[in-house]
């Protein structure tokens, strides 16, 4: 073995049994004191549980729930890229989910911007002009009337077919809407 590993494993093993054996002789020195029944009568053992009423009562558990919240979904986004025709969902740098989507035709093009998810809905009946569909599963309205959500009446992905919205397949759609949060910022792009 080289003679600078074996210093450094020895210098480093001294040092430690030099600091135990310095603590064990300086708690040796001083005298433990073992409290009598009487004494453990008069204070209870379990005093955790005032501990965690009072910090509750000064912090307050909505509040430190909401912190908690917002701390972990901050960073989560959905971005829409109709010329490609795909639904990307980010989290920080990390990339989640990446979707075939449908999105609005020429005559009715899905709109460009940034949004935020205002509500989601279990089911939801879509009405318009020239189509009204009940039980539309997962939808996720960001702007207006338009809203991400599955789609179980055409399977012409990655094609623009629809009214606005953004189309998935509905188990793309349930796991996008499991995900995402109220106030997910969406982001449509060309």
């Amino acid at each position: 073995m080289p003679k600078f590993i074996w210093n450094s494993i020895i210098g480093r093993t001294g040092f430690l049994c030099a600091s135990v054996a310095l603590v064990l002789m300086t708690l040796g020195s001083f005298p433990v004191q073992i409290p009598n029944e009487s004494e453990l009568d008069d204070k209870s053992p379990h005093t955790n549980h005032v501990r965690r009423y009072r910090w509750r009562r000064r912090y307050g558990r909505r509040r430190y729930w909401r912190r908690y919240r917002r701390r972990r979904y901050y960073n989560r986004r959905i971005v829409i890229d109709l010329s490609q025709q795909r639904l990307y969902a980010w989290q920080g740098r990390r990339l989640i989910y990446s979707f075939r989507i449908s999105t609005g035709k020429r005559s009715t093009p899905t709109p460009r911007g940034r949004f935020r998810i205002r509500s989601k809905h279990r089911y939801n009946r879509m009405r318009g002009r020239g189509y009204d569909i009940p039980n539309v599963p997962y939808a996720m309205y960001f702007y207006r009337g338009y809203a991400i959500h599955g789609a179980f009446w055409h399977n012409r992905f990655g094609t623009p077919v629809s009214h606005g919205c953004v189309n998935l397949r509905v188990h793309h759609a349930r796991r996008l809407f499991r995900w995402a949060t109220h106030g997910t910022t969406v982001l449509v792009r060309r």
